[in-house]
């Protein structure tokens, strides 16, 4: 039954939610789920029902919630692929921290397993490979091949002409009128 589970994104929060304060703190209770999430007692009690229904959690008022085995199976995916989106998001385009696990846990739902994948092997290709020297640079607002730590700023289209602006210039126009 739980390798058919069908959860919902919002649920995926709750499990996520789970997952973290387990592991922060070795046990869960409603009350961590409130304060991480930031919802009512009733939102996380009626989330719970739903979850222990399908045989994700074990649940029982005023007890420690525990995910099941098919439930932390769920958790660790939904936490793969939201580390690997803030990954993407902030060491290789370049994002604040912050606005990159923003926007992470709200992709998360919605990016596939063979996505996730490809951004995992990106980033490590991005992070190791020695003739990667492109980096999103504030300054100049575009990735520049002479932006990384420890460099001064270089590119600039009058500089180094090695920016890659990569903006769509307001007059171009959709080739699929044409």
């Amino acid at each position: 039954m739980a390798g058919t589970v069908k959860v919902s994104a919002s649920l995926e929060d709750y499990l996520e939610a789970i997952y973290h304060t387990v592991e922060a703190k070795g046990a869960a209770r409603a009350k961590d789920i409130v304060m991480r999430l930031g919802v009512h007692n009733s939102s996380v009690t009626q989330a719970l029902k739903s979850l222990s229904e399908k045989e994700l959690v074990n649940y029982a008022p005023y007890d420690t919630i525990t995910l099941t085995k098919a439930g932390k199976r769920i958790a660790a995916d939904v936490v793969h692929r939201h580390t690997t989106l803030r990954d993407f998001l902030s060491k290789v385009l370049g994002m604040d921290f912050q606005e990159a696990d923003e926007g992470a846990c709200r992709l998360e739902h919605a990016v596939s397993g063979e996505v996730v994948d490809r951004l995992v092997k990106f980033v490590k290709y991005f992070e190791t490979c020695p003739a990667n020297d492109i980096r999103w640079d504030d300054e100049a607002g575009y990735f520049c091949g002479n932006a990384s730590e420890g460099h001064e700023h270089t590119c600039g289209r009058d500089m180094c002409g090695n920016g890659l602006d990569l903006k769509i210039p307001p007059d171009a126009k959709d080739t699929k009128e044409n």
